[in-house]
C-alpha cells in the first residue's frame, strides 16, 4: 500500500512540474506579416508576378487610377493572372498591368 501512495505522489509530481514548464501560447499575430505591397505607391516586384488574382476588373481600374493612370481601358485578365490593358499617364497611351500583389506596371 505504501509502495502505490509513493508511486502515485510521484506521478502527480512530474505531472505538475510538466505542466509549470510548458510555455503559455503566444498570441495570434494580427494580419499577415507580409503584405502585398507595402504602399499603394511602391511595387514589390519589377515584372508582373503571376498568381491567382481576386482583383475584379473595376477593383482593378481603381486601382491602377490611383497610380496615376487615366482613361484605364481594355483590361482583361490573362492566363497567369494579370489585369492587363492601356490608359493614359503624362499624356501618352501606356499599356498598363496589375498583379494579384497590386504592383502597377
Amino acid at each position: 500500500m505504501r509502495l502505490i501512495v509513493l508511486t502515485a505522489s510521484a506521478v502527480a509530481l512530474c505531472a505538475t512540474v510538466a505542466i509549470a514548464q510548458t510555455p503559455a501560447a503566444a498570441p495570434a499575430q494580427q494580419g499577415p506579416q507580409n503584405p502585398a505591397v507595402k504602399d499603394m505607391h511602391q511595387n514589390n516586384s519589377p515584372v508582373p508576378v503571376a498568381g491567382a488574382n481576386s482583383f475584379t476588373e473595376g477593383e482593378a481600374k481603381s486601382h491602377i487610377e490611383a497610380r496615376g493612370f487615366t482613361n484605364v481601358k481594355d483590361l482583361k485578365k490573362d492566363a497567369s493572372g494579370v489585369w492587363r490593358g492601356n490608359a493614359t499617364k503624362g499624356g501618352a497611351s501606356v499599356p498598363v498591368s496589375l498583379d494579384y500583389q497590386g504592383n502597377v506596371h
